[in-house]
């Protein structure tokens, strides 16, 4: 596939053999680029594939305009996964990424007929129960500051001027793209659900109920829920005890499958 849509475009793939029993594609937060990944492989077992999620407007895709629209994002993300769908496939997201990697899970159903092996969501409400800020519509230091609250992962970029330039765009656009999205009645996934939080997280941590709403929006009897120390960025201090909760939980999936021909 080539175009706007290639996988190539859209997915960083860490290739750790030739023959994965499954793909696990992890989905940024806002502002975020797929290097939040980039320590994740060497921690997972070798025959789990690790697809990070690149958005448009940073880092190589500078250039191309931000996506501010989440059903726009999840449908051009979908389309770029086909070809991937031969293999089983869990979803990760942080943040932001949480509610991009349901959006992605219902399309991977409903257009594709497969359901993803887990859904996995970090450091976000359940979309139904998401408060927002309106931080999108401040201005820059506002909105700076205001991630900054969460937590201080690379957060020190914005006082250079050059990359606060660059980043600032991104940054917006993600915030409206989040912050516009109310679905009030949301659908549930086939997949099974596994949340996690930071203890001390100034959103989530805060408000675990609104985060184990997750548990309604699917219909596999199996849902958990997973706190770590650390504020909203608790998965780079915590990265081994996260990723090895990702391996427990996917350990079964894929062992025993078949080939699959995905036309």
């Amino acid at each position: 596939m080539t175009g706007p849509d290639s996988p190539a475009d859209w997915f960083r793939v860490h290739r750790r053999t030739a023959d994965p029993r499954l793909r696990l594609v992890c989905f940024p937060h806002a502002g975020g680029t797929a290097q939040l990944y980039h320590g994740w492989p060497p921690r997972l077992p070798e025959d789990i594939e690790v697809l990070a999620v690149r958005y448009p407007g940073r880092q190589d895709r500078l250039a191309e305009p931000c996506v501010e629209d989440m059903a726009a994002l999840a449908d051009r993300i979908t389309r770029a996964l086909v070809p991937y769908l031969d293999r089983p496939v869990a979803l990760f997201g942080h943040s932001m990424g949480s509610a991009v990697a349901y959006e992605v899970a219902l399309r991977l159903e409903a257009r594709h007929g497969t359901t993803a092996a887990r859904l996995m969501v970090s450091g976000r409400a359940a979309p139904h129960r998401a408060r927002h800020s309106g931080l999108y519509e401040e201005d820059d230091d506002t909105l700076i500051a205001g991630v900054r609250s969460l937590g201080s992962l690379g957060s020190e970029v914005f006082d250079i001027p050059e990359l606060r330039e660059l980043l600032l765009p991104a940054l917006r656009a993600d915030y409206r793209l989040i912050e516009t999205y109310r679905p009030s009645g949301p659908a549930p996934v086939g997949a099974p659900v596994s949340a996690y939080i930071g203890d001390r997280d100034p959103g989530s941590g805060r408000d675990r109920a609104s985060v184990a709403a997750w548990a309604e929006l699917t219909t596999a009897d199996d849902f958990t829920l997973r706190s770590f120390s650390g504020d909203h960025f608790y998965l780079d201090p915590c990265e081994a005890e996260l990723t090895a909760d990702i391996a427990r939980q996917l350990e079964g999936v894929g062992r025993n499958r078949k080939s699959i021909a995905f036309p």
